[in-house]
């Protein structure tokens, strides 16, 4: 099993590396290429002076085709030498900087809403058609349809400003004082994983319900095994297969933004919000960094959870990568 594993891994990697490929041509051809108008203007920001357009257009030959603008762009992105043209600095080093609050509040939040979903998502499949499941039904709705930033903004009054329980705002470093991060994150962290619990619960009801209606269930309780291991080892572990998929594919996204109303309403500076703020100024170079880095980690948790997915569904076959 470990050499088509193997193989199949390697495949997903070589696809995961033309796949970047492809990214990057096209954030290169969005940011460069196919607006209209001189993109050094575009880069100067909102009140350009002539000096600053020429020294721009020189410094990522414009005037050069447009291969060579691709690799200038990869080159400064990837080497660090992409420099904000607002605040100067570096954007590289802004990114590294917010990137562990990002991954702070990602980590935690999925971790919550995963948890949380398995939970509810299997209490509600074993107990479908009561009054208990209508209520997390209702519940669940009501969270898949709640903006994140007024949850949060809601969170951040009443139980930081008003009741004092948790901070309402502001990130603290790990190694500064780990009780302090975490008290500072719960807020952020649930307002977060509010939208996802509920509908990754509501998925997972549905695929165990179908589950369980599946021939080889029926067998595991035909050949005696408890119904306590029937449900962990083979109507819980087929059904979480979907819900793994939109696990990778959803802490991609808000690792690569989908946090930034978050990091905003609770003023986190992470990644999200330094996107947030240079969109606000017309600052394309950090636009460009956090564009291909949202991109690029997206694409590599999609390879993971790929890979993750085989490993789980027996039915994938992995000489030729495909379902049986």
């Amino acid at each position: 099993m470990g050499g088509p594993m193997a193989r199949f891994a390697a495949r997903r990697l070589v696809s995961m590396l033309f796949v970047l490929f492809a990214v990057s041509v096209l954030v290169f051809l969005i940011f460069n290429v196919l607006p209209s108008g001189d993109p050094a203007v575009r880069m100067a920001g909102k009140v350009p002076t002539e000096t600053q357009v020429e020294a721009i257009r020189e410094e990522w030959g414009f005037d050069e085709p447009l291969y060579v603008q691709y690799a200038t762009m990869m080159k400064k992105i990837f080497t660090g030498d992409l420099v904000s043209y607002f605040t100067r600095l570096n954007v590289d080093e802004e990114i590294w900087k917010g990137l562990p609050r990002t991954l702070s509040l990602a980590i935690g939040a999925a971790i919550i809403w995963m948890a949380f979903a398995v939970a509810l998502g299997l209490y509600s499949a074993l107990r479908a058609g009561r009054f208990s499941d209508r209520l997390l039904t209702v519940l669940a709705l009501i969270g898949i349809s709640m903006p994140v930033f007024w949850v949060g903004a809601l969170l951040s009054y009443y139980l930081g400003y008003k009741a004092g329980i948790f901070p309402n705002g502001g990130y603290v470093e790990f190694f500064d004082s780990p009780t302090q991060w975490l008290w500072h994150l719960i807020l952020p962290w649930f307002a977060l994983a509010i939208l996802f619990i509920g509908f990754y619960s509501r998925v997972l009801r549905a695929d165990i319900l179908e589950t369980m209606d599946e021939d080889y269930v029926r067998t595991a309780r035909a050949k005696g095994l408890s119904e306590r291991r029937v449900l962990l080892s083979h109507v819980l572990r087929n059904s979480l297969i979907p819900v793994v998929t939109l696990w990778g594919l959803d802490f991609g996204a808000v690792i690569g933004g989908g946090a930034i109303l978050t990091e905003t309403v609770f003023n986190l500076q992470g990644v999200g919000q330094y996107a947030a703020d240079a969109i606000g100024q017309l600052d394309l170079p950090p636009i460009m960094a956090v564009t291909m880095f949202g991109a690029f980690f997206i694409v590599l948790l999609n390879a993971a959870v790929d890979i993750a997915y085989a490993a789980l569904d027996p039915k994938i076959r992995l000489e030729g990568g495909e379902r049986r």
